[in-house]
């Protein structure tokens, strides 16, 4: 199981993340792309770190939207949508080559990402994207309960699929990650969070916040590196799993 994590999300003189610390412990790094966060010295250096690491790198556009941090849904066309992904894309992908690498998928971030898995109209937008990109990319999306539409919709554009999961969010019974505003939302206690990543890695069910049992198939997992306390539980998960690589 491969642990992914979103990085390069400072902008200017304001430090978000901890991403020197997390880079040692994962596989691939979303780098975000100056639309939620991001500019394009942090995306330099996040490249740049990530390649002494041999971190794969992915890029992870979003909607215009630095003031909320891309969790924002904004109404714009799919014309649009697949436009401003190009974007994003074309910049990191021309400072990944700057730097000696290649990006290899693409993560949409927040509300992008989750309007994308509930709108087929927004998939399909992020597909074409991804399609005419001059070199091969992956689309990395939520795996849920039934998974069969959106491998269907990657098959239909001969884009690659990776099947994402959670490490320290709580899911419902339809396989979705539950909102954050609602209580237990978002696991804090380290044991619940290597628990959960053994299980999803294992293949075995997870259970929702209801207390029901839920199988979720997945290629990579979610960590974050934002706090020393999420630092400590994507080391602790990646001692479980075993070493990198």
């Amino acid at each position: 199981m491969l642990l992914n994590c979103d990085l390069g999300e400072s902008f200017g003189a304001w430090t978000m993340g901890m991403d020197e610390q997390v880079m040692p412990y994962i596989d691939q790094a979303n780098i975000a792309c100056g639309f939620h966060a991001g500019d394009p010295m942090t995306m330099h250096k996040t490249v740049r770190l990530a390649l002494a690491h041999g971190v794969t790198l992915g890029a992870h556009p979003a909607y215009p939207d630095l003031q909320g941090f891309g969790r924002r849904s904004i109404a714009v066309s799919t014309e649009e949508i697949s436009a401003l992904i190009r974007y994003q894309v074309g910049a990191l992908s021309q400072i990944a080559a700057s730097e000696g690498g290649a990006l290899h998928y693409v993560k949409p971030h927040g509300a992008l990402y989750n309007d994308m898995m509930r709108s087929e109209a927004i998939l399909e937008a992020v597909l074409v994207a991804i399609q005419t990109s001059p070199q091969p990319l992956a689309l990395m999306a939520m795996t849920t309960a039934d998974n069969q539409p959106l491998k269907a919709a990657c098959h239909q554009h001969g884009v690659a699929l990776l099947l994402e999961a959670f490490a320290d969010r709580a899911y419902d019974q339809n396989g979705y990650i539950v909102a954050r505003n609602r209580p237990g939302a978002v696991h804090h206690d380290q044991q619940t969070i290597v628990e959960q990543a053994r299980n999803l890695s294992a293949g075995k069910p997870i259970q929702t916040i209801d207390g029901a049992s839920l199988h979720l198939e997945a290629d990579t997992l979610c960590v974050h590196g934002d706090n020393a306390d999420a630092v400590a539980a994507v080391k602790a998960i990646r001692e479980a799993l075993g070493a990198r690589g």
